[in-house]
């Protein structure tokens, strides 16, 4: 661990404020198709599979490249990367705006997907600023720049509406450039960098940082991150599908209605850390995936008609959710996704501090490639179902899947580390020290 010698909290607030600022910006450019591809798909007329196609594909690039990005912020540090990334972005955003044709739409959405790196960019630039017992409240803090998706289902849509999909791409390409310069001028070389600098010693090889990849664990939270992460924003990309086409809603109120479940999913993963840091990250991701499957079993409940058989004569009645009822949901499941956001998160510099980039890159690219393969599997899903809640019957797949593999990882760890306590079938959790009791002498002597 490198030393916070000398490091006030003016530096870590400043470095923690610009970074969180630059990486909502990213993300609201990253999830950008999430509007103006309502507008590309009936421009090109495309089917709902080649609509997710095409929001999806910006995913793709920021999911892959975090763990390159990773690598390249530990050796050459945050204050380089994070404007190097944002400006090569910008170029690509500007240049979608003379496209027209759909091939070459998917092209360009690989180029603007590379707004989607800066996220273990700034995890590994912030993490080098805060000691190990505020890392989780800090990390959660600057991942609350998911709020860039709201931003976009709020305010792209009045910008479409003003000055069309290309002026929107425009406006945001401008923006994020002058983020760049706004980040260089103002952020200051992480304490890291500067101790590597005055002892003149040579930056951890990429060999050596992608060493701990070997390890299950790290895939582990990778599988969490693929449903807290990767659903988040293929769900935020989704909506205003969904909303335009479920319910009949204008584009203007379908994004509104989008960012009331990207908001939450967003600006409470600072919550989430700090709960990891005080609770623990188990805890709070048992927490979101329970929740996380409540809410996902009602979404997935289609709209449907009954007829019974009275004592008087036939009774019908319709089973659905209003538009309201639905908004509430998600905005409940984007809470508790924001959490578990964070809490994976918590995990990885702690454990692994020298290597925050090349596994936390590699978790946030499995999250991003739910980002990814979602989108298009939700579309695909409509087009063969006809269905619209079939979307939401496929996530409370992946959460059932995710929380069993959790509790059973658990609790193979927890009698690797009571042996004694293997055959017992009373217990419904263990303690932090097994209970000093006449049934148990061996166990009370061997843990006092």
């Amino acid at each position: 661990m490198h030393s916070l010698e000398g490091v006030t909290r003016s530096d870590q607030y400043r470095a923690l404020g610009l970074s969180t600022f630059a990486f909502t910006i990213c993300f609201a450019v990253w999830t950008i198709f999430s509007i103006i591809g309502v507008r590309i798909k009936g421009e090109l007329g495309l089917n709902n599979t080649e609509f997710g196609l095409l929001v999806a594909t910006p995913v793709l690039t920021g999911s892959i490249s975090r763990i390159f990005l990773g690598v390249w912020t530990e050796q050459f540090g945050g204050r380089v990367m994070f404007p190097l990334q944002m400006l090569l972005t910008a170029v690509c955003v500007w240049l979608l705006t003379s496209v027209h044709t759909y091939e070459v739409f998917l092209l360009a959405a690989l180029g603007l997907g590379l707004a989607g790196g800066s996220f273990i960019i700034g995890v590994t630039y912030v993490s080098r600023w805060f000691e190990k017992e505020k890392q989780g409240t800090a990390l959660g803090i600057f991942g609350a720049g998911n709020v860039g998706a709201a931003v976009t289902n709020f305010v792209a849509p009045f910008l479409v509406v003003a000055v069309g999909w290309e002026g929107t791409a425009r406006i945001y390409a401008v923006v994020l450039a002058l983020t760049a310069v706004v980040f260089f001028v103002f952020s200051k070389t992480d304490p890291a960098q500067q101790e590597r600098k005055k002892e003149g010693t040579k930056a951890v090889s990429a060999k050596e940082q992608l060493a701990p990849l070997k390890n299950l664990q790290v895939w582990r939270f990778a599988t969490y991150y693929f449903f807290v992460f990767g659903a988040f924003v293929a769900l935020a990309s989704f909506l205003p599908r969904y909303y335009t086409g479920a319910y009949g809603l204008e584009l203007t109120t379908a994004g509104v209605l989008a960012g009331l479940y990207s908001l939450p999913g967003s600006v409470f993963r600072a919550l989430g850390g700090w709960m990891s840091d005080k609770w623990g990250a188990r805890s709070v991701m048992y927490f979101t995936f329970i929740v996380s499957l409540i809410c996902l079993f009602l979404l997935s409940y289609p709209e449907a008609s009954y007829v019974v058989d009275g004592i008087e004569g036939p009774i019908e009645f319709r089973l659905g959710l209003s538009v309201g009822e639905f908004v509430a949901i998600t905005v409940v499941l984007g809470f508790v996704m924001s959490l578990g956001k964070a809490a994976v998160y918590k995990h990885i510099p702690v454990y692994y501090p020298r290597h925050v980039g090349a596994v936390g890159g590699l978790v946030g690219m499995i999250g991003g490639l739910g980002g990814f393969f979602l989108p298009i599997a939700f579309g695909a899903l409509l087009d063969l179902t006809n269905v619209w809640t079939a979307p939401f019957m496929l996530l409370f797949g992946i959460v059932a899947i995710s929380t069993v593999w959790m509790h059973v990882a658990i609790r193979r760890m927890e009698r690797k580390r009571y042996p004694e306590l293997q055959g017992e079938r009373d217990l419904s959790d263990l303690p932090d020290e097994p209970v000093d009791g006449p049934d148990e002498p061996a166990i009370a002597n061997k843990y006092p």
